[in-house]
């Protein structure tokens, strides 16, 4: 059993040593979501200044924005009056803290102004959940009425899950493609773009591609050694950058009805030829 910190015994961890902690933007003050940690989680967080945070359904530690590359910066964690509650002060990556790609889990608000209390969602989502994802398990989430960051603990362990086939993630997507191409453009982000028509879905691979090239200097301008915290965040925000790029190509592919598979098909191809030997080839 691990020692202690004084710091953490005063911390009235429940029954399953367990706590809810609450994410609160830095900036705005808004809420952002709800997840729970154990001793563990709140060590690494207090040591890293990045939230980590417990997994109840895999009863094991994750990294806020290991699927989705929205990671939470930490400035500062607070402690309420009977010691069974945490707040951090976090700087959330990508603006987006919840996984149906919206700011915050918090997005329903209960209408009085009728009759009978109704439930009315009032955020947008900022960015389509197949694309943080590249998932159709987590493009199509299961209906649920918890209005509470809980799930966003569901689903970036759900994208975890989904990892694990890592060879079957592009044909997942070529699938969600397709059917965003038929859908409502109003119905999600990869359909308002495939409404907007090719022009607009080019423009947005020549956005994310300079938008990665950013990324990549700001990373080459850090040092693990000075800032680890500054060197995770570049890091993390070079992937999701890189990542946006490969999906928006994708996107633009899957205009012209090709899949995933014609393009791995020729990089199979050029496996193990020189430079030279592959331009002969052509």
């Amino acid at each position: 059993m691990m020692t202690l910190p004084a710091w953490l015994t005063a911390v009235n961890f429940n029954a399953d040593g367990l706590i809810p902690a609450i994410a609160q933007d830095h900036e705005s003050g808004r809420i952002l979501m709800m997840a729970w940690m154990n001793a563990e989680s709140l060590q690494l967080t207090a040591d890293t200044q990045t939230a980590v945070y417990f997994s109840r359904s895999r009863a094991k530690l994750w990294h806020k924005g290991e699927s989705s590359g929205h990671t939470q910066r930490v400035h500062d964690i607070r402690l309420d009056c009977d010691a069974d509650v945490i707040v951090l002060s976090v700087t959330q990556a990508g603006g987006i803290a919840c996984h149906t790609g919206r700011e915050s889990c918090f997005y329903q608000r209960l209408d009085l102004s009728g009759q009978t209390p109704e439930w009315q969602t009032v955020d947008k989502v900022i960015k389509d959940p197949a694309e943080i994802y590249h998932s159709n398990e987590v493009a199509n989430p299961p209906p649920t009425n918890d209005a509470t960051a809980h799930n966003s603990v569901s689903f970036d362990a759900d994208a975890n899950q989904a990892k694990a086939d890592k060879t079957s993630i592009l044909q997942q997507l070529d699938r969600v493609l397709a059917e965003r191409k038929q859908a409502d453009a109003d119905s999600s982000y990869v359909a308002s773009l495939y409404d907007k028509g090719l022009n607009k879905i080019l423009e947005k691979v020549g956005e994310e591609s300079t938008e990665s090239i950013i990324a990549a200097k700001d990373f080459a301008n850090c040092d693990e050694n000075i800032d680890k915290s500054q060197y995770d965040e570049a890091r993390s925000e070079l992937i999701y950058e890189v990542a946006d790029v490969w999906f928006h190509t994708l996107v633009g592919l899957a205009w012209f009805g090709i899949e995933s598979d014609a393009v791995l098909n020729e990089l199979g191809r050029r496996f193990g030829l020189s430079g030279i030997d592959e331009k002969a080839a052509r």
